[in-house]
């Protein structure tokens, strides 16, 4: 019996021009932590409202592991928070996070992400979230999509604008000793999606639909 048959979500691939999306597996785990250790951001400041990539890598391996078991533990129809290991020229560089609560009646994504920073600076940020949102919008059926960054980051920020979000009210995080962040809320409809001029390729869209979703594709 393979695993896509025990735990149909792996079987969920997205590919775009540049970049491979998977649903992570433990085979991902160990590189994508070495690529978190290689850097995210600059110490000054995190732009997660926890700081776990600050964590010594010891420590960090360890818990990284530890909340992406958790969170595939966690899945369930309508309900689930969906990482996605982002692979471009054959290595992994960061992950693609698709969350939802209450998906049946509020019809509405989460998106959260990172790149280590070898690979920041060469527009994979925007097509790694343009590939989750087709897939949202398209397959699962969602109507909105929230997100939100740091005032003070430009990078995220222009993700998201470029992709059609309209800003959403802006709130107060501590994210560490030392640093008091303002965070913008952004929203995005999907008749508003700037969408991409190249095509997705979604394998596995059917299973995914039916354990995210309860309904078939």
């Amino acid at each position: 019996m393979s695993l896509e048959t025990l735990w149909p979500l792996f079987a969920l691939e997205l590919a775009t021009p540049r970049l491979r999306l998977r649903v992570l597996r433990d085979d991902d785990l160990a590189p994508l932590a070495d690529a978190a250790i290689a850097g995210i951001h600059d110490r000054d400041r995190t732009p997660f409202q926890t700081p776990w990539a600050d964590a010594e890598p010891a420590a960090l391996r360890r818990e990284f592991a530890r909340f992406h078991w958790g969170r595939r533990a966690r899945i369930s129809p309508g309900s689930w928070g969906l990482s996605f290991a982002v692979h471009a020229d054959g290595a992994p560089v960061g992950i693609q996070d698709l969350d939802a609560d209450d998906f049946a009646a509020l019809r509405t994504v989460h998106t959260g992400s990172w790149l280590t920073r070898s690979a920041q600076g060469r527009g994979i940020g925007t097509e790694m979230r343009a590939a989750v949102l087709l897939f949202a919008f398209d397959v699962l059926g969602a109507e909105w999509a929230v997100s939100g960054a740091a005032s003070w980051n430009a990078a995220s920020l222009g993700v998201s604008r470029r992709l059609g979000y309209r800003d959403n009210g802006v709130t107060r995080v501590h994210p560490r000793p030392g640093q008091v962040d303002d965070m913008i809320g952004l929203r995005l409809a999907a008749e508003e999606f700037a969408r991409p001029a190249w095509p997705l390729r979604i394998d596995g869209a059917e299973a995914a639909r039916h354990s995210l979703v309860g309904e078939p594709a």
